[in-house]
């Protein structure tokens, strides 16, 4: 009886653990094969400020493979690629006070991280944002969706019945 209470006490704590991550606060990791674990990323309305974390799960360098995350409208997205080649490394890849960049993380390599936090008023409910790492040749892969939406539309995104929403 006392082991049956030490796993219902442990599994609690795990679930409440879990209950209780912030939605507003959203992990992506890269790795040295240029990918991003996630394709989609979605954040309540209700988030006035979200902070994404950029985690390099690889061992290469920042000069060898390095990544970064920026955010921006989709149809943005290639002229802030072609205006950070022509800032080159030195810059990160980012042209210094481009406006069209909503946010991004600074380039970083294997076993680093870098967080950013922006504002959400700038966003509009529904609209596809693009996320897309600017090292050169390397947004033809790493790219995404970000999405501001209802908690309700998140919270039952991965049920097909609810796929017509």
């Amino acid at each position: 009886m006392t082991r049956l209470r030490l796993i219902c006490a442990a599994a609690l704590l795990l679930a409440t653990g879990t209950a209780y991550a912030d939605p507003c606060k959203v992990t992506i990791e890269s790795n040295d094969m240029m990918q991003f674990n996630l394709r989609e990323m979605t954040v309540p309305t209700q988030c006035t400020d979200v902070e994404v974390s950029l985690k390099h799960s690889g061992q290469l360098s920042a000069k060898v493979m390095g990544h970064d995350w920026v955010l921006a409208r989709d149809s943005d997205m290639s002229a802030i690629i072609n205006a950070g080649l022509a800032a080159g490394s030195k810059h990160g890849y980012l042209a210094e006070n481009d406006k069209r960049i909503i946010a991004a993380t600074r380039v970083i390599g294997g076993g680093e991280s870098a967080t950013v936090t922006f504002s959400t008023s700038a966003l509009q409910k529904g609209v596809r944002y693009a996320f897309f790492c600017t090292s050169p040749g390397h947004a033809t892969v790493m790219r995404g969706t970000f999405v501001l939406r209802d908690a309700d539309g998140i919270a039952n995104a991965g049920d097909p019945s609810t796929a017509r929403r």
